[in-house]
């Protein structure tokens, strides 16, 4: 066990070597591509668009240099390997201290969707896996195929429109409180919820046609007993899983959910950030969120070993 759990970390080591490198090759690529003078852009966003002039923009040129220069980019990757992610081109201020501040209020918004989903997915998703056939099962299987099909910012602006333009229930938008969260912590935790309560469902169904589920139900075992017993550490491997792929799926949605509900997280930071050419914030904020996916599934990993029977019984 410790083996297997040792080589799983490992493996996730080598990869976030390999994030490092490509998110800051592919990010940095990308920003030269977009359309328009990077240098112009810079100024707008320090100097606001109607002061935008070609003497701001040479006094801006004249402090950065060239953003988009090979040796920025060479730069910054040195940068990286000694814990320095640079210094932000608009703000001036160091990328990783405002990538930490914005990266509370998200890592705040993701658990909560991520708990939200827990709560309605796999109660569902066990329940109908339980009575397959059913018309609560038909029902399930219909909903979360609906909303997983559903953009995340057609279902935002739905709840809004529901919830506080309708029924004035909840705020459109803003930050501090904890009402603030319950819509865009919705939003995100609909469309996982849809995967865990299916991923749920199949699990429980396969359990229920397994060798050792008859073995319990022979020995006298109620229905409830083995899915406490046994059943949960079967259906939780495929969810822990199923989550940890899901990430890139959330930072997705965390960039649309932010910005349309003004929540002050890295999606929305990253928005701006692109929108302004700030090279530094871009490479900083997409690699942050890359290495988080590695480390999502490194504790993944780690838990399904845990949780797994055939693990443990090695």
């Amino acid at each position: 066990m410790l083996k297997s759990v040792s080589g799983a970390l490992l493996w996730r080591l080598a990869q976030a070597v390999v994030v490092a490198i490509l998110v800051g090759v592919l990010s940095f690529a990308m920003m030269q591509a977009l359309p328009g003078d990077m240098i112009f852009r810079i100024a707008a966003a320090r100097f606001g668009y109607d002061n935008v002039t070609v003497e701001n923009a040479e006094l801006v040129r004249s402090q950065i240099g060239d953003p988009a220069g090979i040796a920025a980019f060479l730069g910054w990757l040195s940068g990286v390997f000694q814990g320095d992610l640079g210094v932000s081109l608009v703000t001036g201020e160091a990328v990783h201290s405002e990538i930490a501040h914005q990266f509370g209020a998200t890592a705040q918004l993701a658990g909560i969707a991520i708990i939200l989903s827990l709560l309605i997915g796999p109660p569902l998703g066990l329940w109908a896996g339980l009575h397959p056939g059913g018309l609560f099962d038909r029902a399930t299987v219909v909903l979360a195929s609906i909303f997983k099909a559903t953009p995340q910012f057609l279902l935002g602006l739905v709840l809004i429109v529901l919830f506080a333009t309708t029924f004035r229930l909840l705020p459109a938008a803003g930050h501090g409180e904890v009402r603030h969260l319950i819509l865009p912590g919705l939003t995100l935790a609909i469309g996982l919820a849809a995967n865990t309560t299916r991923i749920t469902r199949e699990a429980v169904v396969q359990a229920k046609s397994s060798d050792w589920w008859r073995f319990a139900r022979w020995k006298g075992l109620s229905e409830g007993q083995v899915v406490v017993r046994h059943g949960l550490r079967h259906v939780a491997v495929p969810v822990l899983t199923l989550i940890a792929a899901q990430f890139v799926a959330l930072m997705e949605g965390v960039v649309v959910v932010e910005t349309i509900f003004g929540w002050p997280g890295i999606g929305h930071a990253l928005v701006h950030a692109v929108f302004h050419r700030d090279v530094p914030m871009v490479q900083g904020t997409a690699l942050v969120m890359g290495l988080a996916f590695v480390l999502v599934n490194a504790l993944a990993d780690i838990a399904a070993r845990l949780l797994d029977p055939r693990e443990v019984a090695r």
